[in-house]
């Protein structure tokens, strides 16, 4: 078992080569790097990397990170075998050659472990952004998987053999990925962390990550989730006031019937959005509903428990509704996530790693064949 390095790339500059000349001379000789559709200026820069005697995997287009590390893991798989650790490493200069060794070693030492190097976000020439972002993310990933990890958006990564299988199947293409097989990765195996360097360069300008588009991508099932919970209970509102005008003659049974009604009728609402829109369950629609319902009706009595026990201790029962509510909102959706919309019969789906899968060569129509290894004898980029 040894060390491979995954290098996932887009208009890398010359520190690229600088990093890489540094890695071969520590002994780290299993290097894959992908060029995720980077323009053509920057060919140079991954044919010199070709010289050194990297292994590269060629993206006609951006493709984003997340692809492009399954396409490194997959390309690695298949030229030195599973039983390796794969290390994922950013492009950008962040990651010191040192660091990379550092977290090696670890990986060796704890073969069927994630390894992650963990950087220290209390130092000064942390951007805003980044720092902001590591927050959210972390307390996020905590509420996902009960598990603290300060640095949730690190690209130093030690992947064990046990979970290559998950690291390819794992949803995402685009940075949204190393969140989605970080919280996967946590519910299997224990996250060990190396201490490691804080690298901004130039304030992170060399990063491709879309403060908006890409938050969006990491946060989209509580987003979507949230915002069908509020169109939910705009509906239940609407619902309710309508149905309070018809019923307006009926006294107390009127508020009883409207509330009951609009609560169904936007509890229907509310599970067929989530079913399709936010969990994207493939289960069959009767036992999503079941457990739903019971959910459903659990939550109601736990709502009109919990207000009446925070009343006992001086609490007013308004101010109760909204802190229990509140809470159940977030207990709501992970019930809803590893329980109403997860059957526990449902199988996870591993992508196979096709040995006889084909890689685009940049700038032609060229498919390089992956079905033995070849040593180039001509430059790729002409």
């Amino acid at each position: 078992m040894t060390t491979v390095l995954i290098i996932p790339a887009l208009n890398p500059n010359k520190k690229l080569i600088s990093l890489i000349d540094k890695l071969i001379g520590m002994g780290f000789e299993r290097i894959v790097l992908v060029d995720d559709g980077s323009d053509d200026e920057y060919n140079e820069i991954f044919e010199e990397a070709y010289e050194y005697g990297c292994n590269i995997v060629y993206h006609d287009k951006n493709e984003g990170k997340g692809k492009a590390i399954k396409a490194g893991l997959k390309k690695a798989v298949r030229l030195y075998g599973k039983n390796n650790v794969f290390l994922t490493l950013d492009a950008d200069g962040q990651h010191l050659p040192a660091d990379v060794k550092k977290v090696a070693e670890v990986c060796m030492a704890n073969p069927d472990k994630l390894v992650l190097g963990t950087r220290n976000f209390k130092e000064k020439n942390e951007p805003w952004k980044s720092k902001i972002g590591n927050k959210i993310t972390s307390v996020y990933f905590k509420f996902e998987t009960g598990v603290k990890c300060k640095d949730t958006q690190t690209g130093l990564r030690g992947i064990p053999e046990g979970l290559v299988d998950l690291a390819l199947s794992a949803k995402g293409e685009r940075y949204e990925y190393e969140m989605n097989f970080l919280v996967e990765a946590a519910k299997k195996t224990e996250l060990v962390y190396v201490d490691i360097s804080t690298v901004y360069e130039d304030n992170n300008k060399g990063s491709h990550f879309n403060p908006i588009k890409d938050s969006y991508r990491i946060y989209e099932k509580p987003i979507k989730y949230t915002s069908i919970a509020f169109f939910s209970s705009v509906a239940d509102y609407v619902l309710f006031c309508v149905m309070l005008y018809y019923f307006r003659n009926m006294g107390v049974r009127g508020v009883v019937l409207a509330t009951f009604l609009s609560r169904i009728a936007s509890g229907g609402f509310n599970f067929s959005l989530n079913r399709k829109i936010c969990f994207d369950s493939t289960n069959s629609a009767g036992s999503d509903a079941t457990r739903y319902l019971e959910l459903f009706v659990g939550q109601m009595c736990a709502s009109a428990i919990l207000v009446i026990l925070l009343s006992t201790i001086g609490i007013k029962k308004q101010i109760g509704k909204i802190i229990v509510d509140t809470m159940l909102f977030f207990v709501s959706y992970k019930i809803q996530k590893e329980w109403v919309f997860n059957a526990k019969d449902k199988k996870q789906k591993v992508n196979r790693i096709n040995a006889l899968s084909t890689s685009t060569v940049k700038n032609g129509n060229i498919k390089v064949g992956n079905i033995q290894d070849r040593i180039y004898k001509t430059k790729m980029y002409k």
